[in-house]
C-alpha cells in the first residue's frame, strides 16, 4: 500500500455506521471554519478483506436501474461501500470542513476491469487535499479498491464548503444540450429507498419536513443515485472512465428529462441542468 509522505493507515474491522458519524459531523460543523490552507486528517482508512453483501446489492440495483443478479458490480457501487470510510474522515474534529452544508461537486471514477460481486477486496479512502473554489473551500476524497497490489477501481469526489471568497465568479462552459432519450417520473420515496440501499440517510435526502430545516422545499434526490440512474441507461465499458459534475438538486417528487449522445449524458429539469456527465473506454 502506497501513502503520501505524514500519513497512516488506521485498519477498520468492519465499516462505520453512518448515523453516529453524520450526528457527530453536525455537531462539531459550528465550529469548523474552512480556508484552502487548513490543517486536514492525513490519515488512510482501510477494510482489508471486504466482501460485498448480495441482498443490499440487489436493492442498491433496482432502485438505479441496474440488472439484478449478474455477478458484477455496477461501476458506482464502490463508491457507495466507501462512503462510510469518507463520512468518518470527515465527521472528524481534524476535518477542517462542516459536515452541515456540504456539497458534493463531482466525482471522477476509474475502473481497470470488471468487478465481481462474489471477489474479496480491499477498500481505502483517505483526504487527497483542499483548494480554494470561488464560492468556498473543496476538499477531494479519494477512495480505492485493490486485489492484492493491484488498483482495480478509484474514485475522487470533490466536496464543498461554502463560505465568503476573494475568488471572481468563474464562467462555466455551455455546451449544445444533448438530445433527449427519456422522461422519468420520481417517486417521492426514491430517496428513503436509496437511503436504505446505500445507508446514506442524509435527513434532505428523505422527507419534505427534514428536507426544509437545510434550506429545501422538498426533500433532494440523492447525487449518487442521479448519476448511477443515468448510467443504468447509458452503459458503461468493463474498463471505464466516469466524469460527472453535480449542478443543481432534483427535487423529490419530480419529472426529469434524460439526455444522452455518444460518451455524454445529463439530466435535466426544463432547461436547467442537474447533473452532466461522460463515460468512456480507458
Amino acid at each position: 500500500m502506497s501513502m503520501s509522505p505524514g500519513s497512516t493507515a488506521t485498519v477498520l474491522a468492519q465499516a462505520p455506521s453512518l448515523a453516529p458519524l453524520l450526528a457527530r459531523g453536525a455537531l462539531r460543523s459550528p465550529f469548523k471554519r474552512p480556508r484552502p490552507d487548513a490543517e486536514f486528517p492525513h490519515d488512510r482508512l482501510v477494510l482489508p478483506a471486504l466482501r460485498i453483501d448480495l441482498a443490499r446489492l440487489a436493492a442498491y440495483e433496482r432502485v438505479c436501474g441496474f440488472p439484478t443478479g449478474e455477478d458484477a458490480l455496477p461501476l458506482t457501487y464502490p463508491q457507495v461501500l466507501g462512503f462510510p470510510l469518507a463520512m468518518r474522515l470527515m465527521s472528524d474534529r481534524a476535518f477542517p470542513l462542516p459536515l452541515l452544508g456540504l456539497v458534493h461537486t463531482s466525482i471522477e471514477i476509474t475502473r481497470r476491469r470488471a468487478l465481481a460481486a462474489t471477489g474479496e477486496y480491499e477498500l481505502a479512502v483517505h483526504v487527497a487535499g483542499l483548494a480554494p473554489h470561488r464560492r468556498g473551500t473543496e476538499a477531494s476524497v479519494v477512495t480505492e479498491v485493490r486485489v492484492g497490489r493491484d488498483v482495480v477501481w478509484e474514485s475522487r469526489s470533490t466536496y464543498l464548503a461554502r463560505h465568503r471568497t476573494s475568488e471572481g465568479s468563474a464562467a462555466r462552459e455551455e455546451r449544445t444540450p444533448l438530445p433527449a432519450v427519456a422522461e422519468w417520473r420520481l417517486a417521492a420515496d426514491v430517496g428513503r429507498r436509496y437511503g436504505a440501499a446505500s445507508g446514506d440517510r442524509n435527513p434532505i435526502h428523505l422527507h419534505p419536513l427534514t428536507a426544509r430545516l437545510f434550506g429545501f422545499p422538498r426533500a433532494i434526490a440523492h447525487g449518487m443515485w442521479t448519476v448511477a440512474r443515468c448510467l443504468a441507461a447509458h452503459g458503461a465499458p468493463q474498463a471505464a472512465v466516469l466524469r460527472a459534475e453535480f449542478r443543481a438538486p432534483v427535487l423529490l417528487p419530480g419529472t426529469v428529462t434524460y439526455a444522452a449522445q455518444g460518451e455524454r449524458f445529463e439530466l435535466r429539469g426544463g432547461e436547467r441542468v442537474h447533473l452532466a456527465g461522460s463515460v468512456y473506454s480507458l
